[in-house]
């Protein structure tokens, strides 16, 4: 009996293997690349005539599975956010391909974008389409489904990232006090995609990620202007500033807080405002991204906006803390485009030194611009950081979606590289009922914007409104 029991166990186990090996050889994979460069291109769609939805993972690829279209001609619409097929004669831009179980396909896409896709930083399933065929299987996802809005700061010698509100597999409702993780300064192992960025989350004792700003009071808290400052005897202090929200988004309180590095969270030094009849307004703090700047006369400077800056102070760990040390700056308002357009009046966004331009530069979420309302990102530079800023560049459009908070990372590539680098929030909110994008939806999306395209060479020309 014991040995028909271990024979039969064999066999289940031997059919499950077979199983799970034939699994692959019953999809269709479908690679999408762009022309010219073969890239893998991330977040292309492609949707049959019955509304199907395939949407290529981080390595640009699709698993086909629908048995009803195998050996079939199949009309797919191609959807790519920037990136596009040419129409056929009814004005439609797709193609058509005949899906087989074991075959490989390819469908070229062009890039109008100037910045190119490189893929998606957080969520789940950043490469599940490729292990569905086998592939990536050494790729361990985090167990977070969705991230919103990045902060980033080195300091310690790691880079350090923030998010906003985060979805968990569980339930919709997440981690509402900033979950967290380091990596390396220069984290990409490559400038060319596919995109794989191993973040070294803050987890509990179980090992789950965690929130890592968990402020006194009921509401999420969202913790903003990330930054490393020396204190008076020369030791680094990582800061920011938080937001206490009531439903729907009401701010009622908001102050200063420091990372402790024992607890490896943050903490409040300050509470600089608390909502109510006589005070219904936040007060002037830092807030948004941070940039560090040495004047004329060699005093440095931290700057805070988003994504121009609104408020400076002394680059101390004291100053800081310190309100009246605090200067507030009016931010130029709008920009001119380069196409001779309508003004572009900025939303959110971030600025940096470039080394490579020799200018400050700025990439930004245009206030509703066309033809997505918050999902279309400029580009613009300026001799200085406080303006004037020259003409903006569009490098990046949505069809009916948003990215917001775009956020630079000047760090991810060596001083003088032609290379630039930055992340937003892909997201349905505030599109005109848009369909959330499978995986991708309220998750981290990084671009590459290489500065030597001559179609930013507008942006060199200083022009204000």
């Amino acid at each position: 009996m014991t040995a028909r029991l271990t024979l039969l166990s064999c066999l289940l186990l031997l059919t499950s293997i077979a199983g799970a090996a034939a699994g692959p050889s019953s999809l269709c994979r479908i690679e999408v690349v762009e022309s010219g460069s073969g890239w893998p291109v991330p977040l292309i769609e492609l949707r049959t005539t019955h509304h199907l939805r395939f949407i290529s993972d981080n390595a640009g690829v699709i698993a086909f599975d629908a048995p009803e279209l195998m050996g079939t001609p199949t009309w797919f619409d191609v959807i790519g956010h920037g990136y596009e097929v040419p129409k056929d004669g009814f004005g439609m831009r797709g193609v058509r391909l005949t899906p087989e179980p074991g075959k490989t396909l390819r469908v070229e896409v062009t890039r109008t974008n100037i910045a190119r896709r490189m893929g998606r930083l957080t969520g789940g399933g950043l490469f599940a389409e490729s292990q569905r065929l086998g592939n990536e299987l050494e790729w361990k996802d985090s167990g977070i489904m969705g991230s919103d809005s990045v902060q980033n700061a080195v300091h310690g010698g790691r880079l350090f990232w923030a998010w906003g509100d985060t979805i968990l597999p569980g339930y919709p409702l997440g981690i509402f006090d900033m979950s967290s993780a380091t990596t390396a300064t220069q984290p990409l192992a490559s400038l060319e995609p596919p995109l794989r960025l191993k973040l070294d989350y803050f987890t509990d004792e179980k090992g789950k990620v965690r929130g890592v700003a968990k402020m006194p009071g009921s509401g999420p808290t969202w913790v903003s202007a990330y930054v490393s400052l020396p204190d008076k005897s020369g030791t680094a202090r990582l800061v920011g500033s938080y937001v206490k929200i009531k439903a729907p988004m009401d701010a009622y309180e908001s102050g200063l807080c420091v990372w402790n590095d024992d607890t490896r969270s943050f903490e409040i030094v300050h509470v600089l405002w608390t909502k109510s009849a006589s005070t219904p307004r936040q007060t002037p703090m830092p807030e948004g991204h941070p940039a560090l700047w040495k004047d004329a006369h060699g005093k440095e400077w931290v700057l805070f906006g988003n994504p121009l800056p609104t408020l400076r102070c002394p680059a101390t760990f004291e100053a800081w803390q310190d309100s009246s040390t605090w200067e507030v700056l009016k931010p130029q308002e709008t920009l001119v485009s380069d196409d001779g357009g309508d003004a572009v009046k900025p939303h959110s966004g971030s600025i940096a030194w470039n080394g490579f331009r020799k200018r400050w530069v700025t990439v930004f979420m245009q206030n509703f611009g066309k033809p997505s309302a918050f999902g279309e990102i400029w580009y613009a530079e300026a001799d200085a950081p406080t303006g004037p800023w020259g003409r903006a560049v569009k490098i990046l459009t949505h069809e009916n979606y948003t990215f917001y908070n775009p956020r630079l990372h000047p760090d991810f590539t060596p001083d003088g590289s032609p290379v630039l680098f930055f992340e937003g929030t892909y997201t349905m909110q505030f599109a005109d009922h848009a369909a959330p994008t499978p995986r991708y939806d309220y998750n981290q999306i990084l671009y590459r914007l290489d500065l030597d395209d001559p179609k930013l060479k507008p942006a060199g020309t200083n022009s204000t409104p």
